[in-house]
């Protein structure tokens, strides 16, 4: 969409108290209801439809009705926002023209006070060119659902913060002078992209400057991710200028070593078809580049020598988190160790708790025979009654074996009683172990056990009962 920023002049406190509005609405909602919109914008004298109308119009609002009637922001109301805030900041008055496109962002001039020109980068987040934000960067992390206005926002945070950083540290790099949502301020770099050169003086100069610059983004903890012609500035007096930092990863990236290998290979290709430079072929096993045999040895990643300063630890870029600081900070405390150990102790628990789980099991076997053995003793001591009884209804003889047989039976009434105590703590014991071994779950019986109650089986049940009983 094509900014027009004439509009800017017609457009009443109103109009952007509106637009803020819906803003906010979209916060979490993707199209924010009329009713929303009126609560939130909440005008002296009413009059919400009409402005929404208005900036309907205009094209800075889209209205969809497919589920409920509401709206959302365009990325022109979005420019309109941020340049409305910048504006009223006094950063800069006035908006040129275009002078750059790419695949996620917009370049305009724009002027101060004084006549300085700058530059105005907008965020452009899910145009067609470029819709794989979710594999091709991190500004997502952990998040599922996302808008491509919040994305661009993220977008510009994100290269703001670096863009300082390394200005502060001497890199080549823009001078970044503020930011508003998806809007980044800079210094405007004299000069033209390395895509656009057709000779240089002194190409060698410009590819050690080049190949230097890479070497020292990840001596201080970063990597470029996309160090190519496009992304290089280059003036009148061969002096290079890096841009566009969105996508840049830490070292300790699980990544890093492929995009520092491709960083490096990007500027080496170009150079050998541009300007005709011949490098040695010298495979190294570590960055896999045709490099020089001395570039080899100074562009191999792991032998680089880190800086003190890390600027992934103080920008938390891609790769290395607040996590990854305190997980650096225990180790060097020692504390690591202490986590081991309890790791080791888990293991024993672990291990304990399948000996315990063992144990049941061998419990539940030695319990199944120690009943078989009690109900054979039982059966045995049952056999032995019936036969004392028998004698005693023989005859009168036997009188005296009666008496002992029911002191024998006392006896065996109260062996027993005890037995069957001891039958049901078995029972229980060997419950408990069973559902120890099952993992504490309950069998449950199917519906089928009373599918026969009140049925022909129970009637011809209570018929065989009532015969055997005549």
């Amino acid at each position: 969409m094509k900014l027009d920023v004439n509009m800017l002049r017609y457009l009443s406190k109103d109009d952007f108290r509106v637009l803020t509005a819906v803003e906010m609405g979209m916060r979490n909602h993707e199209i924010v209801p009329c009713e929303l919109v009126d609560r939130i914008a909440s005008l002296k004298h009413g009059g919400t439809y009409k402005v929404l109308k208005n900036l309907l119009r205009h094209k800075l609002l889209h209205h969809d009705s497919s589920k409920y009637d509401g709206f959302r922001l365009t990325y022109l109301g979005y420019d309109f926002l941020a340049i409305k805030t910048l504006v009223n900041r006094g950063v800069f008055v006035s908006v040129g023209r275009q002078i750059g496109v790419g695949k996620e962002s917009d370049i305009f001039e724009v002027a101060t006070e004084d006549g300085t020109v700058m530059a105005m980068k907008l965020h452009r987040l899910g145009r067609v060119s470029f819709r794989a934000v979710k594999s091709k960067r991190d500004y997502l992390k952990h998040r599922s659902s996302y808008s491509w206005l919040y994305l661009s926002r993220l977008a510009a945070l994100k290269e703001f913060a670096f863009m300082k950083a390394l200005e502060e540290h001497g890199f080549p790099v823009p001078s970044a002078v503020d930011c508003n949502r998806h809007c980044v301020i800079m210094s405007l770099v004299q000069g033209y992209p390395l895509v656009q050169v057709k000779q240089l003086q002194n190409p060698e100069v410009v590819f050690e400057t080049i190949i230097g610059l890479v070497v020292r983004l990840a001596e201080h903890g970063l990597i470029h991710c996309d160090f190519n012609e496009f992304n290089i500035m280059i003036d009148d007096d061969e002096k290079v200028t890096m841009i566009d930092f969105p996508q840049m990863v830490s070292v300790s990236h699980h990544n890093a070593q492929m995009y520092f290998d491709r960083d490096v290979e990007c500027v080496f290709k170009f150079f050998r078809k541009r300007f005709n430079m011949n490098f040695q072929e010298c495979r190294d096993d570590i960055d896999r580049t045709e490099v020089d045999t001395d570039e080899s040895r100074r562009l191999c990643f792991s032998s680089i020598a880190k800086d003190a300063v890390f600027l992934d630890k103080e920008l938390a870029a891609s790769g290395f988190t607040r996590k990854d600081q305190e997980e650096i900070e225990k180790f060097i405390e020692g504390s690591l160790d202490k986590d081991a150990s309890s790791g080791d102790e888990g293991t024993e628990d672990d291990t304990d708790n399948s000996a315990l789980n063992e144990s049941n099991i061998e419990g539940v076997d030695s319990l199944n025979l120690l009943d078989q053995d009690q109900t054979s003793n039982l059966k045995q001591e049952e056999e032995g009654a019936e036969d004392n009884l028998r004698n005693c209804e023989a005859g009168p003889s036997s009188k005296p074996e009666c008496e002992d047989v029911s002191d024998k039976e006392g006896d065996s009434d109260t062996e027993n009683g005890n037995d069957a105590e001891l039958v049901k703590r078995l029972s229980k014991q060997r419950r408990r172990a069973m559902t120890a071994a099952r993992g504490g779950r309950k069998i449950l019986s199917s519906r089928n056990t009373y599918k026969d109650k009140g049925g022909r089986s129970s009637n011809k049940s209570k018929i065989q009962n009532q015969l055997s009983s005549w």
